[in-house]
């Protein structure tokens, strides 16, 4: 049983801890009442409590209402920090850097594809490796190549053709972090990513056809080129075996560099830097390498997407329309200005599962969304649907401009695999009218809808609470799981 952690309620959508100990701020999570119960049997809630001890922190230590319980910070959790006293940790970004999701529309109809879905999925999952340790056979980089994909992250993968220059003006940061440097990734690190670039990888990996199965903003919905009845197609990864080992890399470095600045850890997966000492800043330069790593992998994903498309409709390019959405990283920190109590700030903005959500009119949103806000894309598990929303003021002032990124486990795999012992996962699946291809069984069990909170309610206290805005609900045809 989870220790009980004192919450005071604010608002239908609000709930705080308050600031007692050796808390340095208040801890504000997002939820509804009917979610707590389950977010209470976990430890993600202490993890809150425990951010909120951390140097340099600003306004309160953050968590979406895809809350659980993650390693040092929890999954679902925001917090910024100043640049003077603040600190950077390997445990508010994640293991699986930069795990982001990106959204394609086409010209097409869910009546013109449908009969077609099983064609579709098979190509698909042909085309795009996937499980744990799933590798190109076809396609390894030589070291030099590797390095440039570190620093130029989508830009790279455009040059050599895989997508369209106006793909960059619809990813977060056009798909390159700044001041990403290759030689602070370790040669493991380096080694482990080589041959996994186009690679969807295990876990909650996956790419899914659905289709818009329903507006509640039509004309947001327009600005991004979706309309009812529309064919969809999503991408949701990270950085793989490179990502992972750069985390692993430097919770090794920041364990030493928190005792070596004498930082107080109440828990020792928190550990971490200051922002502008060395270590923390070869983190936040390895980190970059290991995100631009990410956001290459999802363009060479989706050209391979297109491709897929094309054998299995026998479509060209200009009928298929399959165009870029957005695509947002959602295990990230990044250097952003902020208002903090009336003051602008430069902060490091931790986002461990949880999305940017910038409004209209933010210089940072790009062009094609500028009058709109930023496409926040919500994914869901493989049986139910997804969301896209759009980012907003509320979340600006409030929550440093972020939102929650999907809708958090409520079993741990080991439960899901029990759960779904003995059934036939894809046969289910299948019954529903969804075409699941999966690297292997327990792969798919592993994934079970009821494995998961429903998307919905998840969204909704995101919509309910201001800190993003319901656009439109998709809902799957097929899915390709790691």
């Amino acid at each position: 049983m989870a220790a009980k952690v004192k919450l005071r309620q604010v608002d239908e959508y609000r709930w705080e801890i308050p600031r007692e100990g050796k808390m340095r701020t208040r801890g504000l999570i997002y939820a509804s009442r009917e979610m707590l119960p389950k977010i209470e049997e976990d430890q993600s809630l202490a993890q809150v409590a425990n951010v909120a001890t951390l140097p340099g922190i600003e306004g309160a230590s953050l968590a979406m209402p895809d809350i659980h319980w993650g390693y040092g910070f929890p999954i679902g959790g925001v917090a910024a920090f100043n640049l003077d006293e603040g600190i950077v940790s390997p445990g508010g970004v994640g293991y699986d850097i930069n795990c982001g999701v990106r959204l394609l529309r086409t010209n097409l109809e869910r009546q013109a594809v449908a009969p077609k879905i099983d064609e579709l999925v098979n190509a698909l999952f042909t085309n795009i490796p996937s499980g744990l340790g799933s590798r190109r056979k076809d396609f390894k980089l030589t070291a030099p190549t590797l390095k440039q994909v570190l620093r130029l992250g989508t830009a790279w993968a455009v040059k050599q053709g895989f997508g369209r220059p106006e793909d960059l003006d619809h990813i977060e940061a056009r798909g390159q972090i700044e001041g990403a440097d290759p030689d602070e990734v370790s040669p493991f690190a380096l080694d482990r990513g080589k041959d996994q670039l186009g690679t969807l990888g295990s876990g909650n990996h996956f790419v899914e056809v659905g289709y818009v199965a329903e507006l509640f903003d039509e004309a947001l919905a327009r600005a991004m080129g979706l309309f009812k009845g529309q064919i969809t197609a999503i991408v949701h990864t990270g950085s793989r075996g490179l990502g992972h080992q750069v985390c692993d890399d430097y919770i090794k470095v920041m364990l030493k560099a928190a005792a070596k600045y004498g930082i107080e850890l109440p828990d020792r997966q928190l550990c971490c830097a200051p922002i502008r000492s060395p270590e923390g800043e070869r983190y936040l330069a390895a980190m970059a390498a290991a995100a631009n790593f990410a956001f290459a992998n999802r363009q060479l994903i989706t050209h391979w997407v297109r491709e897929s498309f094309e054998r299995a409709l026998k479509l060209g390019p200009r009928d298929l329309g399959l165009e870029l959405v957005y695509d947002v990283a959602h295990n990230i920190a990044k250097i952003e200005t902020h208002t903090v109590d009336g003051k602008t700030k430069k902060l490091c903005v931790h986002r461990k599962g949880a999305t940017r959500a910038y409004p209209a009119g933010h210089p940072e949103v790009p062009e094609a969304y500028r009058q709109t806000g930023q496409p926040v894309l919500i994914p869901g598990d493989m049986g139910r649907y997804s969301f896209v929303l759009v980012g907003t003021e509320q979340a600006l002032r409030e929550t440093f401009g972020s939102t929650c990124h999907g809708a958090g486990r409520e079993m741990s795999r080991q439960a899901a695999l029990k759960a779904a012992r003995g059934r036939d996962i894809v046969r289910e699946m299948a019954d529903k009218g969804i075409v699941v291809r999966g690297a292997g069984r327990g792969t798919v069990a592993e994934e079970i809808s009821e494995a998961y909170k429903d998307v919905q309610n998840v969204v909704d206290v995101a919509h309910g609470a201001g800190i993003s805005k319901k656009v439109a609900r998709l809902a799957p045809l097929g899915v390709i799981k790691g």
